[in-house]
């Protein structure tokens, strides 16, 4: 038995909310989980989707789902995709879930000739880190990530 990967639907929007829900739960971040199912409905299937995602099934079951956009890499001069979330749901897991989400990002890249497929993950999230290893992923070590938000974002927004 293998997994089926579908791209999200209008109607998906509930599904997709909840896998980020749970997601956010298992990286200790829910808290943090501010988007409505009105907000992911528009993001992935309003007039100008810039988001994207696909659905994993098992058995029919939806089982997790990869969210991702396409972000550019001025060095490359090209486009790539940027992995925002990947999930499997924990009854699902070691069925090759994970890694049919990430081949079939991988076979886009390959078809659209996009060079880089990324992503984060958080640095205590071990099983996923040595799950990215197997797969040939490789840290990039010597970057720091930075993020402006709320005040900080206004008050920069704000400078003449």
């Amino acid at each position: 038995m293998s997994p089926a990967i579908r791209p999200a639907r209008p109607g998906d929007a509930a599904l997709v909310l909840a896998f980020i829900r749970e997601l956010a739960a298992y990286e200790r971040l829910a808290h943090e989980v501010v988007a409505g199912e009105a907000d992911i409905d528009r993001a992935l299937f309003g007039e100008n989707p810039r988001a994207f995602c696909d659905i994993a099934e098992w058995e029919g079951a939806p089982a997790g789902f990869a969210l991702w956009f396409y972000n550019f890499s001025t060095f490359r001069g090209r486009h790539g995709i940027y992995l925002e979330d990947l999930f499997v749901r924990p009854e699902h897991r070691g069925r090759g879930i994970g890694r049919a989400l990430l081949a079939g990002l991988a076979r886009r890249c390959v078809a659209e000739d996009l060079p880089r497929l990324e992503w984060w993950v958080l640095d205590w999230n071990e099983p996923a880190l040595a799950f990215y290893r197997s797969l040939g992923a490789a840290p990039m070590d010597e970057w720091t990530v930075q993020r402006l938000t709320g005040e900080a974002l206004a008050r920069l927004a704000g400078e003449g």
